[in-house]
C-alpha cells in the first residue's frame, strides 16, 4: 500500500495466483473430514462488520444534517473520528501484537454493538450533536481496534493461499459490505428518529462477533514471518511503503471532504448526482479489488505503487477540466487506483513485516495516514469556499507527482 527489507531477512514468495472469486470459491469447500476453513467465517465477519461500520457513519451524517448542523457538523465529526485513530492506532497495533487478535476482535465488535445501541437509546432523550460527538470518539476508538486485529489476522486465515488473494478477498467483501449500508440508509433512516437505524445496525456487529466465535484460524503460512521482536524494524523502504499508503489515504479524504462541495457548488449537480459519484467511487473499487491480485503478478510492488500514485495525481488534476459524466469516470478511476493501492501495500507490509509486530507496524501506518488527513482537513477548513474544489484536486495532484522521485529513489532495487 514499495520494495521492503533485504530479501535475505523475510521469507517472500511469489504473487503468482489465481484471481478473488476463485480464492473465495477454494476456502468455501470443505474437504471430507477436514476442520472448517477459517476464510468463509473470517469473510462473513467481515461482511457485517463494514455493513454496521459504513452504515453508522453514513447514519451520523443523516442525523447531523437533519438536526440542522449542515456540512460543519459532518466536518466537525470527521475530524473528531481523524484525531481519536490517530491516537488510537498505534494503541491499537501494540494490543493486537500482545492479545489474540481474534479474541480481541470479538470484544471490538460486541463493544460497537454496545455503543450503538447506547447511541440509539440516547438519541431519544438528548441533543443529537452531543450524543453523537460522544458516540464517535466511543466508537472510533472500538473500530480502529476491531480494523487493526482483523487485518493482521489476515495471514492467520490465510491457510497456503497466497497473501495477494486473501487480501483482495477481504477487501471486495469490505466494499460489498460499502454498498450494502448505502442501500440498506434510506429505508433505516426514514423514520423520524435516527434512533431505530443505529439500534438496527448494531446487530451486524453482534453477526460479525459471532462468525468470528466460530472460527478456528489455522497456522501462519510460510510467506509469513515469524520473526520475533518487540517493534518493527523501520527502514527506508519501510518508510516509502508508509508514505505510498498515507499519499493514496489522502486522496481519498480529499475526495470525502471535497465530492459533495465540487457536486453541488462546481458542477451546479444535485443530491442524486452525489449519489452517483459515491456509487462510481464504490463500482471503481470493487473493480480494484479484483484487478489487484493479477497486476502483483505482472507488476512488482514498488513499481505498482509508484504507476497508482502517478495515475492518482493524473485523474486529480483532470477534474479541474471535466463536466459529467466525464467525472463520474474519473471518480470510478480514483476509487480503483486506492483500493489498488491499499491492497497492495496492505500485502507487501505482510511479506516484509514479522507476524509478531505486523500489529504495532499496521498502527504506524495508518497513524501516518490519519495525520497527512488532519493536514488536509485544516487546509480546507482554512481555505473554505475562496477555492474551488476542482482547484484543490489539482493541487494535490501536483503534490503527489512531486513526491513521487523521492518515493522512487531506489525502489526498484531488490535487496
Amino acid at each position: 500500500m514499495l520494495s521492503g527489507v533485504p530479501a535475505n531477512r523475510y521469507q517472500e514468495r511469489p504473487l503468482d495466483v489465481p484471481p478473488v472469486s476463485n480464492a473465495i470459491r477454494f476456502y468455501c469447500d470443505k474437504q471430507p473430514g477436514s476442520q472448517p476453513r477459517p476464510l468463509p467465517w473470517f469473510l462473513t465477519s467481515t461482511l457485517s462488520a463494514s455493513i454496521g461500520r459504513n452504515g453508522y457513519y453514513i447514519a451520523c451524517a443523516w442525523a447531523l444534517v437533519k438536526a440542522g448542523s449542515g456540512s460543519a457538523g459532518v466536518a466537525t465529526l470527521l475530524a473528531i473520528v481523524s484525531v481519536v485513530e490517530f491516537i488510537a492506532s498505534p494503541l491499537a497495533g501494540l494490543t493486537a501484537d500482545r492479545l489474540d487478535r481474534r479474541r480481541l476482535n470479538i470484544v471490538a465488535d460486541v463493544a460497537r454493538f454496545a455503543v450503538l445501541l447506547a447511541t440509539a437509546f440516547l438519541l431519544l432523550y438528548l441533543d443529537v450533536v452531543p450524543t453523537l460527538c460522544l458516540s464517535a470518539v466511543l466508537f472510533s476508538i472500538c473500530d480502529r481496534v476491531a480494523l487493526t486485529a482483523s487485518q493482521a489476522m489476515i495471514p492467520l486465515v490465510a491457510g497456503s493461499t497466497d497473501l495477494a488473494t486473501s487480501n483482495s478477498s477481504v477487501f471486495f467483501v469490505m466494499q460489498l459490505g460499502s454498498l450494502g449500508a448505502a442501500l440498506l440508509a434510506g429505508p433505516l433512516l426514514s423514520e423520524h428518529s435516527p434512533a431505530p437505524a443505529f439500534a438496527a445496525l448494531a446487530l451486524f456487529f453482534l453477526m460479525s462477533a459471532g462468525s468470528l466465535s466460530s472460527m478456528r484460524p489455522g497456522p501462519v503460512p510460510l510467506g509469513v514471518s515469524r520473526r520475533n521482536g518487540f517493534a518493527p524494524t523501520v527502514d527506508r523502504r519501510l518508510l516509502r511503503l508508509f508514505a505510498a499508503y498515507a499519499l493514496l489515504y489522502g486522496g481519498a479524504v480529499l475526495v470525502t471532504v471535497m465530492g459533495s462541495s465540487f457536486i453541488f457548488e462546481e458542477q451546479k449537480g444535485t443530491a442524486a448526482d452525489f449519489g452517483h459519484l459515491e456509487a462510481a467511487w464504490s463500482a471503481g473499487s470493487l473493480i480494484g479489488a479484483v484487478l489487484v491480485v493479477r497486476l502483483t503478478r505482472a507488476v512488482s510492488a514498488p513499481i505498482l505503487h509508484l504507476v497508482l500514485l502517478g495515475s492518482t495525481a493524473l485523474a486529480l488534476m483532470s477534474l479541474i477540466a471535466l463536466r459529467a459524466p466525464w467525472t463520474l469516470i474519473v471518480f470510478a478511476v480514483l476509487g480503483s487506483l486506492y483500493y489498488l493501492g491499499r491492497v497492495s501495500i496492505e500485502v507487501t507490509l505482510q511479506s516484509r513485516v514479522g507476524d509478531s509486530v505486523l500489529g504495532r507496524a499496521k498502527g504506524a501506518m495508518h497513524g501516518l495516514a490519519v495525520a497527512l488527513g488532519l493536514l488536509i482537513f485544516s487546509a480546507v477548513t482554512v481555505l473554505g469556499d475562496s477555492v474551488f474544489p476542482s482547484t484543490v484536486f489539482f493541487s494535490f495532484g501536483v503534490v503527489l507527482l512531486i513526491c513521487i522521485p523521492t518515493l522512487g529513489i531506489g525502489m526498484a532495487q531488490r535487496g
